[in-house]
């Protein structure tokens, strides 16, 4: 039966009392230090030997302790020979530990080490008679830590601050032993200045040993440090050596004061003319861009009142041109900082027409017309007149006047470098004179079958307005069917029966003078035919007497056209007489002629199938 260990201490120490004269003495062997890393396993060795050989005690007693954390005392862990091995209770180490005994050496193995580890650890080995010796290894436990976490202040830092104002914090999580943490400015490292550079270095341990380092960055800051970039290194220990990992780089926001400013027109892009809304921006090299301040160069005290940096200008006319400045608000700068700019509003008057609305002139006067218009920029000036460019220049000439002259001429003034400045004024000129009856050289003469109509028209040109009369002889039976004027023309038509021959004078005057036209219409009786005849002798009739005048029209026709070419007929308003028929039938053709300048008589000719025709048949004649 198997007897616990600890009922033979007391006789095991009196034992080893009466054994120390004996010559034999235990001498340990360990490492002062061994590293591993976190969750690892560790095994220390503990060798051993006797001094004397001969006299080796037969029984050895193994002891194992660990150095309490804080107050420094020992706990024991372990304690056993070659044939019993005991692991204390309720330590930190139940359960994970577990000695092997050796030839000459006890190895202590330790299992999933952590932080709380680091520390020292005591062998003891007792040899009875040959007395007992105790040796130590400290365990050195290494945990790296996470990747670093830098988190730049997410507000400005403003150069103006007087301390260092802190910058970034960067931070070492879950390591051990305590990391170093190292801060670069563009790749060079800072280290502690008073006034300029300071760190502070905050460390906390959690519940299973590890380390978490964080490190505040203060910093006075410069203009210069917009564009800098700041990063930081954890250096951290490992079993045999010292690794870094350094985190990203980062920017921060730096707040200066504003030492220069621009000014410049946005919009409208090019020309600026009266009534365009004008946008004028400012802008400064200051963080964060400042307010500004919008003023006149004349008015240096009167705030035109722009919305950040922007001023609006809407509709401006030429009394806004001039020099426009800025300057920021509440700037720190002592120094003022201002812009300005020239802003130059182009105009165009409108256009002023000499002579003025209307212009009445006499039939072969000379007129000068002039157009002009008041301008900031170079202008080009046009005439028009129904539509069509009459003339080109500030000056329009009209000579030798005619009734043609009269109407509305029209100037248009563009400014060639600016398009949509543009103006235009008009005058309306009225040429004044006797009356000018159209076709009134020659005498119109006409030849009209007896019992018809036929309209005779006169058209008069002239200023005032002519009054038209007539005088006719021949007809008892007309009357006036058109009486017009507009501010060129005057038109009268008059509808005479035909019972002789007729002749008929339109008598045109003004205060002006008077002109006349001359018409004479020789009358001719109807062609009818008694002989009877079936409807089939009839239709043959008709269809040969068609074909006849069909024949002769074109004989006509071509007589006329060669002689036309030749020369001999003059073509004009005068010489050409109008022969309308307003009634028809499928039995009667016209023919109308026209004169040579020898005033041969137009004949018109009829085919008639015997058909009596009804006293409305009429023809015009202009």
């Amino acid at each position: 039966m198997a007897f616990p260990l600890r009922a033979f201490l007391p006789l095991f120490l009196h034992f080893c009392l009466l054994s120390r004269s004996v010559r034999a003495k235990v001498e340990l062997s360990m490492d002062d230090s061994m590293e591993v890393y976190q969750a690892d396993q560790a095994e220390i060795p503990c060798q051993y030997n006797f001094t004397d050989t001969d006299s080796e005690p037969s029984f050895v007693m193994f002891q194992w302790f660990v150095r309490a954390e804080g107050n420094g005392l020992r706990t024991r862990i372990f304690y056993g020979d070659v044939g019993q091995q005991i692991v204390d209770n309720n330590t930190n180490y139940t359960g994970r530990i577990q000695v092997i005994l050796g030839q000459m050496e006890s190895r202590l193995i330790i299992q999933n080490v952590q932080p709380s580890d680091d520390r020292e650890f005591f062998c003891q080995v007792n040899g009875l008679a040959a007395g007992n010796a105790e040796r130590k290894t400290h365990l050195r436990v290494f945990a790296p830590p996470e990747p670093p976490a830098i988190e730049p202040v997410p507000t400005g830092i403003s150069v103006t601050n007087e301390i260092p104002s802190k910058v970034a914090s960067c931070e070492a999580r879950h390591a051990f032993p305590k990391p170093n943490i190292t801060w670069y400015r563009n790749g060079v490292p800072l280290a502690p200045t008073p006034g300029l550079v300071k760190m502070l270095i905050l460390v906390s341990r959690d519940s299973s040993g590890f380390l978490t380092v964080e490190s505040t960055l203060e910093y006075k800051v410069v203009k210069e440090d917009k564009d800098a970039h700041f990063s930081c290194e954890v250096s951290f220990s490992v079993p045999g050596a010292i690794r870094t990992i350094e985190s990203h780089r980062i920017n921060i926001t730096v707040h200066y004061p504003t030492t220069m400013v621009d000014l410049w027109k946005e919009w409208p892009q090019g020309l600026v003319k009266e009534g365009d809304t004008v946008e004028l921006r400012c802008q400064g090299d200051g963080n964060p861009p400042p307010s500004f301040v919008f003023n006149r160069e004349q008015e240096p005290d009167v705030d035109l009142g722009g919305t950040g940096d922007v001023l609006i200008l809407p509709r401006v006319s030429r009394k806004d041109g001039g020099v426009y400045q800025c300057r920021p608000q509440n700037n720190d700068v002592q120094t003022e900082v201002k812009a300005e700019v020239q802003l130059t509003v182009h105009y165009l008057d409108e256009a002023f027409v000499v002579p003025k609305d209307s212009e009445v002139m006499l039939r072969g006067e000379d007129l000068t017309a002039t157009c002009n218009a008041l301008s900031s920029l170079r202008t080009s000036t046009a005439w028009y007149k129904d539509g069509q460019q009459v003339g080109q220049g500030n000056t329009l000439h009209l000579q030798d006047a005619s009734y043609d002259t009269s109407g509305v001429y029209v100037c248009e003034v563009t400014v060639p470098s600016l398009p949509s400045l543009n103006t235009s004024g008009s005058v309306h000129i009225i040429v004044q004179g006797g009356p000018q009856v159209l076709g009134a050289e020659q005498e119109v003469q006409l030849v009209e079958a007896a019992g018809r109509t036929v309209n005779l028209s006169c058209e008069v040109l002239g200023y005032p307005a002519p009054s038209i009369s007539w005088t006719i002889t021949g007809s008892q039976n007309w009357q006036e069917v058109v009486s017009k004027s507009d501010d060129h023309m005057t038109r009268s038509v008059v509808s005479v029966e035909v019972t002789s021959d007729v002749s008929a004078l339109c008598n045109a005057s003004n205060d002006m003078g008077a002109e006349a036209k001359a018409f004479s219409v020789k009358a001719i009786p109807r062609v009818t035919t008694t002989a009877p005849f079936s409807p089939a002798e009839g239709s043959g009739v008709i269809i040969v007497v068609i074909i006849l005048c069909l024949l002769l029209l074109a004989f006509l026709g071509s007589v006329l056209y060669f002689l036309h070419k030749k020369g001999k007929i003059p073509c004009g308003r005068s010489g050409k007489q109008e022969i309308t028929k307003e009634k028809t039938t499928k039995d009667d053709i016209v023919v109308e002629m026209k004169t040579n300048t020898k005033n041969e008589e137009a004949v018109l000719l009829k085919a008639v199938n015997g058909d009596k025709k009804g006293p409305n048949d009429q023809v015009t004649v202009v």
